[in-house]
């Protein structure tokens, strides 16, 4: 993929965020989408490597519009400035924890886990931590996990959730409103060929926290 044309294209959007510009350059835009849908198919196959469910997804199923939600939204620009997927089962919209790639001219990163779930499904995860705190630990404080991926973040309550106790050992991941880990990376090292490869590798590591919270939630 051409990533400097995206990001051309991102930035010159994001000063000309409206619909007479966005339909000017209508062409421009199906370029970049066409070329990030490929990226997209790439990255499907090479996660489904170690995560077979993934396999079951098409490129439509994990890109994200480039089209703003502002029903509820003060800014009422209608085009997002940035391009993204998420690889999950069921695709982009299910409550299973998964791989994020998103790419902005100014900063790109890479997320895996769960972001923001719903009340039923965050009891259910609060409750496996609780449960299984240890293997939970394992998982999130192991090298190979917070070299690869980082620390798992996420908002967090300013105390612990009703329904668990104070000294809980595992209060301060009982606090989270999201579980996601993420890392951070420039914009041209977008051009290293072996980007597929580096970003699998990365959600490879990711894998056993995503295990764990949809064994919570299936």
């Amino acid at each position: 993929m051409n990533f400097q044309n995206a990001f051309a294209f991102l930035a010159a959007l994001k000063s000309n965020n409206n619909k007479a510009w966005f339909d000017g350059n209508r062409k421009w835009y199906e370029d970049v989408k066409a070329e990030w849908y490929i990226v997209v198919g790439q990255l499907i196959k090479s996660i489904a490597d170690f995560d077979p469910e993934i396999g079951l997804l098409e490129p439509k199923n994990c890109a994200f519009r480039i089209n703003r939600d502002i029903r509820f939204s003060k800014d009422k620009s209608p085009y997002k400035s940035n391009i993204g997927a998420y690889f999950a089962k069921g695709g982009k919209q299910s409550k299973f924890g998964g791989y994020y790639v998103h790419i902005d001219p100014v900063e790109c990163f890479l997320a895996a886990g769960v972001w923001q779930p719903e009340r039923a499904e965050l009891q259910a995860i609060r409750q496996e931590i609780d449960y299984h705190s240890a293997e939970f630990k394992a998982i999130v404080m192991s090298k190979t996990f917070t070299d690869s991926v980082g620390q798992l973040g996420g908002e967090k309550l300013s105390s612990i959730p009703k329904g668990f106790e104070k000294e809980n050992p595992s209060s301060e991941y009982l606090k989270h409103k999201s579980f996601v880990a993420s890392k951070t990376f420039a914009p041209d090292q977008l051009g290293n060929l072996e980007f597929v490869k580096t970003v699998s590798q990365i959600f490879r590591a990711a894998k056993p926290l995503n295990d764990f919270l949809n064994k919570a939630v299936e």
